[in-house]
């Protein structure tokens, strides 16, 4: 009996920590689609922020500074030195996180908002759970099945109602937007990855400073601060461009890393793809962006090959 009674335990245990990381995943999903709602609102001309523009470069580069400034002192305070200390070779798995996992998911997804809609950029970005499919089996560590081939296909189906449907996006999308959504959807996928192995072999708080400050770099070889400072922007612009790095960035980050240290890669980007949920009704409602039948119909095909993808892998663990 005192062997059940430990077991259940154990299960019980099991399932708290698997629930507390879909709700950190779910709550940095919705920091996103929130912040993608509002960054349309801003490549939009919204009376938020007036005067010199905002494009996503800027937006991009300032979310990955402002975060790492503010980050770093609450690290030191909270735990001091030691609390960032880190080997080389994790140095450098965090660098290629920040730069092509960080950096290049940031600028291809607002990017492609840019030239597109918030609907469209945010449902091809979310075939991600099909290119960390694929990369499992490449690396072996996946066998194929009939359940994820259809979960493919219905990604790709998704993607192009979405795209193609409804006179709103027939007018706006481009392919531009397509190509910058597809470079989001395999650096989220890179990301992903990479940060389930750093969360097995460093701390939440590393993974997130390391890979910040060298995002942060990056941005300053790409765009130097005399350029940032030459767009004159003023106290709002600046304000908002703080207020949103804290919000799109260094909360639902530190959410996600929380998320994905407790989930697989594959439960944990599933998960994420609540945020075109969140951001779609967002976006129609603050942004004006209208969703005919047959996006939604889209949407709800891209949100189900990603349940579906998972399935198998639900099974085998209860066996």
């Amino acid at each position: 009996m005192a062997s059940i009674h430990s077991g259940s335990n154990s299960f019980f245990r099991l399932d708290a920590r698997k629930l507390e990381g879909y709700l950190l995943i779910a709550a940095a999903a919705f920091c996103y689609g929130g912040s993608a709602a509002v960054g349309k609102a801003v490549f939009n001309g919204s009376r938020w922020v007036r005067g010199a523009g905002i494009d996503p470069l800027i937006l991009s580069q300032t979310r990955s500074t402002f975060a790492v400034l503010v980050l770093l002192p609450i690290a030191l305070l909270v735990g001091g030195r030691s609390a960032l200390k880190a080997d080389r070779r994790t140095v450098l798995k965090c660098a290629a996180m920040g730069v092509l996992g960080i950096c290049g998911a940031n600028y291809f997804y607002y990017y492609a908002i840019s030239k597109s809609t918030v609907a469209t950029a945010i449902t091809v970005q979310y075939t991600a759970p099909v290119w960390v499919y694929a990369f499992m089996l490449a690396v072996g560590k996946d066998r194929a099945s009939w359940i994820r081939t259809v979960a493919v296909l219905l990604a790709f189906v998704g993607c192009g109602l979405v795209a193609l449907t409804g006179p709103q996006a027939q007018i706006r999308v481009s392919v531009v937007g397509i190509v910058a959504a597809l470079g989001a959807a395999f650096t989220y996928s890179f990301y992903n990855v990479i940060g389930a192995h750093l969360l097995r072999i460093a701390s939440r708080w590393v993974v997130l400073f390391f890979a910040l400050l060298f995002a942060s770099i990056f941005w300053l070889i790409v765009n130097p601060p005399w350029r940032v400072i030459a767009r004159h922007y003023s106290r709002s612009e600046w304000l908002f461009l703080f207020a949103f790095a804290m919000i799109s960035m260094l909360l639902p980050l530190a959410l996600y890393l929380g998320g994905l240290r407790l989930l697989d890669p594959t439960s944990a980007i599933v998960t994420s793809c609540l945020e075109p949920v969140f951001a779609s009704v967002l976006a129609a409602m603050f942004v004006g962006e209208k969703l005919s039948p047959l996006q939604v119909m889209g949407i709800a095909l891209v949100l189900s090959q990603s349940v579906m993808i998972q399935l198998p892998s639900r099974q085998s663990s209860a066996t």
